[in-house]
């Protein structure tokens, strides 16, 4: 009976344990905050997010509660890349009825690190930097935090935003919300203060001393469109150069196209993308490609990586656990990720930033139905990864590994168009990763091996590449064309690349000894027939300018939050979905990297212009009248010009304490208006706003011009507006009646071509359209190709007689701007700058074909295996891992998981989850043996005779209430 009683005892143990352990579990893990004090790390910048901890009820603290003046402080720095609640609604799975959202109850053990501990790695002699926001120096999450220094102008190494705190949890906690390697060594560097501000200028002395500390692994949640910020851009390099593996968001800004941060965007960085619990792409990771290389290349592969960064649970800035989305989430999960992988390697000079890179993308798990802009090669696979580190020897690889131009989604944007003779070459930008040494070369050159049973004789391809590959990594840009022979051909043809890459042998007693790797790069292409000329769009992306370098304002001056035009305006970019419509109406769009000297016009039905910020040759000029007058069409999409506005929306410069004014509006109209005199055609410099209905379809004009001068002969529509241009300047409210907006004009010359003007791009632009207009692109694309003038248009009680532009000065350029130091056009003068001499077009020397007789691999994608590695002989443990389910939520339960404190690698891992049910079933067969034996005593007792009354009421024994489990 002694040893029963204990068993009940220990029963109500178990069951009061499990209580509280169900409280734990299903208490509000979201702290009540306010939004003044959760919007952290905005660091006074546009392209930042909130960061804050969720509440409950969620609160939107990321809305904007206050109007931002244009004189305002530069919005072009790096800033902090983490997303507030407001992510919660953005992934449109918000419903009053049920709120899904995924549960990450340690991001670390999802990601199987767990493995790796109970192996006994965690991540111990690896040094780890985070540059962030500081991190108290008492915090019970960090055993191992072996330096914190601060590189702003506060007097302090504590985090008063919890931004930085938070990263260096998901890395390297080491209780609660766990990290991945608590045994690293941490040296936090504090860059940004607490009124959210950092220069270039502390990041260079911090990374300086990181160099100097030979820190293994570099942590930046950081970002910023500034790709051209040389300084910082050439310390990078060095960072990576002396070995440190750096690892960095890829940024907030999707899900537009062409939104790639810097350091992330760069060859020698691991940019890694967020993801959701359920593997879907986070609407709010920055999408590829890069736009360095713009307008006459293509952007590379961008993010590397995807992982875990939506409702990621991290350390508090004082304890305790927060969950936090964004792309700076997922940034420290892949830090974290290598830093538990490099200390699993035995021989540690084989890790390096190229070796590392190659390791995780090689392992990444693809995402079915999402691009490489978008996922890069895939999912972060820990497992995998270790495995591939664990037998890997030095080589060099390439990012993508293949080319297929009919693999669709993976392949976007390249499988969406076929190629066909006479068509602009296809550009595929390709990453060297040399993981054989920091320098190295390609050697020789690339080799061209088209397969003949497989056509491949039928497409040609030309090469450009870096000279020397430094550090760690370089390109390889290949243009691909199909042959005259191919032009009325139909098929797939296939072929690939060899190429050889060399560095030189670390050791000098090799006497000048390299290391070689040979890398065979699979080709794949479908081709047609040349398509009708009526069918070609050719896109001018040489005369479209951007941030960076110069500033180039936003084509919709609303947008004040988002001033600066950086996207690339690239058909790949943030037209992607201009593109899209008109591939699907049968169109196709080739891209024209060059002067307008450079193309042949015969073979183009239109050349679309869409809001032009540079200016002309003399020779464009005269090219392009003769071209129009032989049947070639032009549509131009402009925008706003008014040199009073681009005086008013200057903006003050912190980091060089300097005012920044536009050099030009959201286009360049005297340029164009040179352009278009030959025809009597010109924009003018007014500014006008508002909806309007044109042909039943619903519009809005969004900052844009009205046409000042046209031919009487055409056809303009007008529309009644808002001065945007007064609103502007004196902040009063006007209405303009019959602002002539599109003009429709056939030259008169036999066989002349058609023009089309319309004075707003935002309609077509994907940056911040708020009603697209492909309805009328489609409309006019049928009047310039086939001569069909829109009867919605050409009978429009909005049509009006031309205007002549009698008594309307032409727009002048603004006196004293800089636009010459970016222009491929201008160069400065003496007085006003004059045009460059008329570059070459550019020529390709196509590569001499060395014909295989032998049959190509039918399917180009097998995993990206690395040379001499097999996965299959790395055998892991089959440990029992405690890895949490991810599923809904319901109303009322909470994401939270709060761990007993204390608890270490390998400790952790005891299966609780599991173990509870278990000790309640074995103590409900107790208790209910012991209700057994009772009743059995009771019955053997001999009777007395006491009223029922006052019988002991056993069954009103007090019992644990239930709780519900999470």
């Amino acid at each position: 009976m002694k040893l029963i009683n204990i068993w009940l005892l220990l029963l109500v143990v178990l069951l009061c344990g499990k209580k509280h352990l169900g409280d734990r579990l299903g208490k509000k893990a979201f702290g009540k905050a306010s939004c003044p004090s959760c919007s952290h790390l905005t660091l006074k910048v546009e392209f930042s997010s909130t960061v804050v901890e969720y509440a409950d009820p969620i609160v939107p603290c990321n809305e904007t509660r206050w109007s931002q003046k244009w004189q305002s402080s530069r919005p072009l720095r790096r800033a902090s890349l983490s997303l507030g609640s407001g992510f919660w609604h953005a992934t449109g799975r918000h419903s009053s009825r049920r709120l899904l959202r995924a549960i990450p109850r340690q991001v670390a053990q999802t990601l199987q690190a767990d493995v790796l501990w109970q192996m006994g790695y965690t991540g111990a002699n690896v040094r780890v930097a985070v540059f962030d926001t500081g991190l108290s120096e008492k915090h019970p999450h960090f055993k191992n935090v072996k330096e914190r220094t601060n590189w702003t102008n506060e007097r302090t190494l504590d985090d008063g935003l919890g931004h930085g705190t938070f990263v260096a949890g998901v890395i390297a906690s080491m209780r609660e919300c766990q990290g991945f390697a608590p045994d690293a060594e941490l040296h936090i560097f504090r860059v940004f203060t607490n009124n959210q501000v950092s220069y270039t200028s502390w990041f260079l002395d911090a990374f300086n001393y990181a160099i100097l500390k030979k820190i293994d692994v570099l942590n930046l949640s950081i970002g910023g469109p500034d790709f051209m910020d040389h300084p910082f851009v050439d310390k990078v390099w060095e960072l990576t150069a002396n070995n440190v593996i750096m690892v960095s968001a890829i940024g907030n800004d999707g899900p537009l196209y062409g939104t790639l941060n810097n350091p992330a965007d760069q060859m020698d960085v691991i940019g890694v993308g967020g993801i959701d619990f359920e593997d879907n792409i986070a609407r709010f990771s920055s999408r590829g490609m890069t736009t360095w290389e713009l307008p006459g290349g293509y952007g590379r592969v961008k993010p590397d990586i995807v992982t875990y960064g939506a409702g990621v649970r991290g350390s508090g800035v004082k304890g305790g656990c927060r969950a936090l989305s964004g792309t700076s989430v997922a940034s420290p999960v892949v830090a974290g990720a290598v830093t538990l992988l490099v200390s699993t390697v035995q021989k540690r000079e084989l890790v390096n930033p190229a070796s590392v890179k190659q390791a995780l993308i090689a392992s990444a798990r693809r995402l079915p139905g999402v691009n490489m802009f978008e996922q890069g090669h895939g999912k972060l696979d820990l497992l995998r990864a270790y495995q591939i580190l664990s037998s890997y020897k030095p080589q060099a690889s390439l990012s993508p590994s293949y080319i297929d131009l009919t693999e669709c989604p993976y392949m976007w944007p390249y499988c969406s168009q076929p190629i066909y003779y006479g068509g602009m070459p296809t550009i595929v930008n390709v990453t060297i990763l040399n993981g054989m040494g920091v320098t190295g070369r390609i050697v020789d050159k690339p080799e061209w091996r088209p397969y003949l049973p497989q056509n491949g004789d039928n497409i040609e391809v030309a090469f450009s590449y870096s000279s020397v590959l430094w550090p760690w990594s370089g390109y390889l840009a290949i243009s691909i064309s199909v042959t005259k022979k191919a032009a009325s051909w139909e098929g797939i043809a296939q072929g690939h690349i060899m190429i050889t890459v060399a560095s030189p042998a670390e050791t000098e007693a090799k006497n000048g000894a390299e290391h070689t790797s040979t890398v065979k790069l699979p080709i794949k292409v479908k081709i047609i027939p040349t398509p009708p000329r009526s069918k070609r769009v050719l896109w001018d992306q040489y005369h479209n300018l951007r941030y960076p370098p110069g500033y180039f304002p936003r084509d919709n001056l609303r947008m004040k939050n988002d001033p600066l035009d950086w996207n690339g305006d690239h058909v790949h970019t943030n037209f992607r979905d201009m593109y899209q419509h008109l591939r699907s109406m049968g169109y196709f769009v080739e891209v024209l990297g060059a002067p307008f000297t450079c193309f042949d016009a015969t073979q183009y039905g239109t050349l679309l212009m869409v809001d032009s910020e540079e200016e002309y040759f003399p020779e464009e000029i005269a090219k392009l009248r003769r071209d129009v007058d032989n049947g070639l069409s032009l549509v131009i999409f402009s925008d706003w010009y008014n040199t009073s506005v681009m005086r008013k929306v200057k903006f003050y410069d912190e980091n060089t304490r300097q005012w920044w004014m536009p050099d030009t509006g959201g286009a360049n109209i005297p340029a164009l208006n040179e352009l278009l005199s030959v025809w009597n055609m010109g924009f003018s410099d007014g500014l006008y706003e508002g909806e309007f209905a044109l042909a039943n379809h619903d519009m809005y004009y969004a900052s844009g011009c009205s046409i000042a001068k046209f031919p009487e002969d055409g056809v303009v529509i007008t529309q009644t507006f808002k001065d945007q241009g007064l609103e502007v300047l004196k902040q009063e409210t006007a209405v303009v009646e019959n602002v002539p907006i599109l003009g429709l004009y056939q030259i008169p010359t036999e066989g002349g071509g058609r023009i089309v003007l319309y004075g707003d791009s935002n309609c077509l632009d994907d940056s911040h359209r708020q009603k697209d207009c492909f309805w009328l692109l489609d409309a006019l694309l049928q009047y310039t190709s086939y001569g069909v003038t829109p009867p919605s248009l050409s009978h429009s009680g909005n049509r009006q007689r031309p205007p002549s532009g009698a008594g309307l000065a032409p727009p002048e350029r603004m006196e004293g701007n800089h636009l010459h130091r970016y222009s491929k056009v201008l160069e400065a003068h003496l007085g006003d700058p004059k045009p460059r001499p008329l570059p070459a077009c550019p020529h390709l020397s196509w590569a001499k074909p060395q014909p295989l007789n032998e049959t190509a691999p039918s399917n180009l994608w097998k995993h990206q295996k690395l040379l001499s590695i097999d996965l299959d002989k790395v055998v892991l443990p089959n440990f029992r891992s405690n890895r949490p389910q991810v599923r809904p939520l319901s109303p009322g339960e909470s994401g939270a998981w709060d761990i007993p404190g204390g608890i270490m690698p390998g400790r952790y891992n005891q299966e609780v989850g599991q173990t509870i049910p278990v000790f309640a079933f074995l103590g409900a067969m107790v208790a209910l043996a012991f209700f057994v034996v009772q009743i059995s005593k009771a019955k053997s007792r001999p009777k007395r005779r006491r009223p029922r009354a006052k019988r002991p009421q056993l069954a009103q024994q007090p019992h644990p209430p239930r709780t519900p489990s999470v």
